[in-house]
């Protein structure tokens, strides 16, 4: 469903991506981890298409369509879309009127209300977006607006950040039915950056991926990758990992 081919992104002239390849099939969902500053959101705003990124050397490929250059209003009618760690207050723009356009691109005018109170943001529907919502109401409003989208593939920045425990258990959840995860045959993919690996109680993963310093540096199990740098930390954890591949 999505091929990363040697992708090398720059930020303001520096470069942050080297060289990284990965392969997402259809139904997977992979969970990437690695420490502050080694790329895990570079990557997702690569794929989304924000023109800070700068790809400056190899391709992104999504179902089938070379995306590498398409703005991100064609990458979104393919099928992309993508909850953000920390996204914008945006005041005198209710709520409401950005689930509308979601439902609309999703088909699903009709669920506005059903999936408004499944993520507990009925009573949210009128203010500001994101404007004096908490960390756990502006996650929520996040994946309330992708589950009205209906994307094919998602793209998650720490859904679990500055989320409690009560929050993580609600948004867990809904992005648990958004990936499909409960199905034993699944249409839907994603990718879902996590620190701690805490949605990873709430949502299963095919495969675990450590970005280190720009680089694919790790695949496996994501319980025993978590496990691993729980242990022995990100570089513990990527020098085994290149140890087993000797």
């Amino acid at each position: 469903m999505l091929r990363i081919v040697n992708l090398s992104v720059e930020v303001e002239g520096k470069r942050i991506l080297h060289n990284v390849n990965l392969y997402v099939k259809k139904g997977e969902t992979f969970a990437l981890f690695g420490p502050n500053g080694s790329g895990k959101s570079t990557l997702l705003n690569a794929i989304i298409g924000n023109p800070a990124y700068k790809v400056v050397g190899g391709r992104m490929i999504f179902k089938k369509v070379d995306i590498t250059n398409l703005p991100t209003d064609e990458r979104v009618k393919l099928g992309l879309g993508m909850s953000f760690q920390n996204p914008p207050k945006i005041n005198g723009v209710k709520l409401i009127d950005i689930l509308s356009h979601c439902a609309k691109l999703g088909g699903n005018e009709g669920k506005i209300i059903e999936l408004a109170e499944k993520l507990r943001m009925k009573d949210h529907l009128h203010r500001s977006i994101n404007v004096g919502f908490s960390g756990g109401e502006v996650k929520r409003s996040e994946i309330l607006q992708l589950l009205l989208m209906n994307p094919d593939f998602v793209l998650l920045d720490e859904p679990d950040s500055g989320v409690d425990l009560e929050n993580i258990a609600i948004v867990g959840s809904a992005i648990s039915e958004l990936l499909e995860r409960e199905k034993k045959e699944r249409e839907k993919g994603g990718i879902i950056i996590t620190h701690q690996g805490h949605i990873l109680d709430y949502v299963s993963a095919d495969y675990g991926v450590i970005l280190y310093k720009g680089r694919v540096a790790c695949v496996g199990d994501p319980k025993d990758i978590i496990a691993q740098i729980r242990k022995n930390g990100y570089e513990g954890c990527v020098a085994r990992c290149l140890k087993d591949m000797e």
